[in-house]
């Protein structure tokens, strides 16, 4: 099996609310070569303790950037010829059934509220993981690795 492309999947946070999500993400992600985009403002000081405690001595192994707004993550991706691919509660095709390509962007939102209309429209597709009636939500970073799981059993 050949080695994987560094960072041909990447996986964006939009203004993550929880440093101990954002740094276990950006661990698992620095385990897996997967590349991490924050897309600012984070609802926590990106230095703060609990950041680095969660990803700790694996932060400096992360392929992280920070973009200082969703305008300036939205112009990066149409530079790159990314497609984005938007986890949400609320849309409806499970993400077992799309098929991922290297180069995708895995995006999910603001643990406390999603991402906003216009970030949801500007989503090339939206996908689910299905859950029970009556579960709200999973935890961010374990819906990260469930995600990312998926789309590199395929990609790779």
């Amino acid at each position: 099996m050949p080695s994987p492309a560094p960072h041909d999947l990447h996986i964006a946070l939009y203004q993550p609310d929880i440093p101990g999500n954002a740094g276990a993400i950006l661990r698992m992600a620095a385990c897996l070569d997967l590349a991490v985009d924050i897309i600012e403002p984070a609802g926590f000081d990106m230095s703060d303790r609990a950041l680095k405690r969660a990803g700790m001595d694996y932060l400096e192994m992360a392929a992280l950037t920070r973009h200082v707004s969703w305008e300036s993550f939205a112009a990066w991706r149409t530079g790159q010829s990314r497609r984005l691919v938007l986890f949400s509660t609320k849309a409806a095709a499970p993400y077992t059934g799309f098929a991922f390509a290297p180069g995708d962007i895995l995006l999910f939102g603001r643990e406390s509220a999603g991402v906003p209309d216009h970030v949801h429209d500007a989503a090339d597709t939206r996908l689910t993981i299905p859950m029970r009636a009556g579960a709200r939500s999973l935890n961010l970073a374990l819906s990260v690795a469930m995600a990312a799981g998926e789309a590199i059993r395929q990609t790779r």
